[in-house]
C-alpha cells in the first residue's frame, strides 16, 4: 500500500457487510463512516502487511502523527478525508489513536494465544474503539454509545476471530486465550497446532457464548435507543449474529467451510431496519 495515497473511503467499504449497514444513513453520516472505515482498513492493511516489521511500525507511527496533527489543525494526506467527520461528529482523538495501538499490537509480534486480559485490550482497541467512533456519528449519547460500543464491538471481535481461524492460523497468528487453551488440555501457542487439537472445539464455543452475551447485551442498549440511532448497528450486529450461529452449527472439526451471509438475507435485513 502506498503510505500517502490510501484508497476512496467508499471503495474501501463497497462490497461489505458494513457498506450495506450504511447505506441507510443520510449522507453526511454515511460519508463520516465510510472515512472512519477507510482510516481502519488503511491501518489494518499495514498491520496485516508482509513486510518489515520496522516498516510497518514506522507507517502506523506515521498514522498516529497526522491524527494528532488533525486535532492541531494540520491536515496531512493520510487524514485529509478525516477533517470534515472529525469536525462535524466530534469525533475523539484518542480513540483514532487507539485504533492505531491496536494494529501496532499486530506488527509488533504476530499474536499467539493471548492473556484474557491482553485479549480484552486487543478487542477495546481494534473494534470497541472502531464503536466509540461510530456511536457518535450514529447520534449516541455518549454514555450510552460507549456502553453500546464496549458490548458490540467485542462481540463483532470474538465473531471475527471465530471465523478467522484457519485465516489467521496461516499468518501465524492464534487469538484464542491462553487460559482458555489450558484448560481444554491444549498446551501448544502454535497456531496450526491447536487447530488440531481435540480441545478446540471446548474454547470456540466458549468463545461463542461469550460472543452472545455481549450481543444480548447490545440489544438490551439498542432496545432502549433512539431507532433512528440504532439501525447500522442493529443490521451489522444481525449480519454477525447469524454468520455466529452458523458457525456453532457447523461445528469446529476441519475442514472448516467459510460461513457467509446470502445477499438475499443481507438485503432482507438491510429492508427490515431501513424502514422500520
Amino acid at each position: 500500500m502506498d503510505a500517502t495515497t490510501p484508497p476512496s473511503s467508499s471503495q474501501r467499504a463497497s462490497g461489505s457487510s458494513f457498506y450495506a449497514a450504511m447505506r441507510i444513513l443520510p449522507q453526511a453520516q454515511r460519508d463520516a463512516m465510510y472515512e472512519v472505515y477507510n482510516f481502519c482498513r488503511c491501518v489494518d492493511d499495514i498491520a496485516d502487511s508482509s513486510g518489515p516489521r520496522p516498516q510497518r511500525l514506522q507507517e502506523l507511527n506515521e498514522w498516529r502523527a497526522q491524527v494528532s496533527a488533525l486535532y492541531r489543525g494540520k491536515q496531512g494526506p493520510l487524514v485529509a478525508g478525516l477533517a470534515r467527520p472529525v469536525r462535524d461528529f466530534n469525533l475523539a482523538q484518542e480513540d483514532f489513536l487507539a485504533v492505531i495501538d491496536g494494529m501496532e499490537m499486530d506488527a509488533v509480534e504476530d499474536i499467539r494465544a493471548p492473556s484474557l486480559a491482553t485479549l480484552d485490550l486487543y478487542c477495546d482497541r481494534v473494534a470497541s474503539a472502531v464503536g466509540r467512533l461510530s456511536v457518535r456519528v450514529f447520534g449516541l449519547d455518549n454514555e450510552t454509545g460507549h456502553e453500546l460500543a464496549h458490548h458490540l464491538g467485542r462481540a463483532l471481535q470474538f465473531t471475527n476471530i471465530l471465523r478467522d481461524l484457519d485465516e489467521d492460523a496461516g499468518v501465524g497468528r492464534l487469538y484464542l486465550p491462553r487460559e482458555w487453551l489450558t484448560e481444554a488440555a491444549i498446551s501448544t501457542s502454535d497456531p496450526m497446532t491447536a487447530l488440531r487439537s481435540a480441545g478446540l472445539a471446548t474454547v470456540c464455543n466458549r468463545l461463542a457464548e461469550r460472543a452472545r452475551e455481549h450481543f444480548a447485551q447490545a440489544n438490551t442498549i439498542m432496545a432502549r435507543s433512539p431507532r433512528a440511532a440504532v439501525k447500522a448497528p442493529r443490521i451489522m450486529g444481525e449480519v454477525y449474529r447469524i454468520i455466529l450461529d452458523g458457525m456453532v452449527a457447523r461445528g469446529w472439526r476441519p475442514p472448516r467451510q467459510r460461513v457467509r451471509v446470502s445477499r438475499v438475507r443481507v438485503a432482507f435485513i438491510l429492508l427490515r431496519y431501513a424502514i422500520a
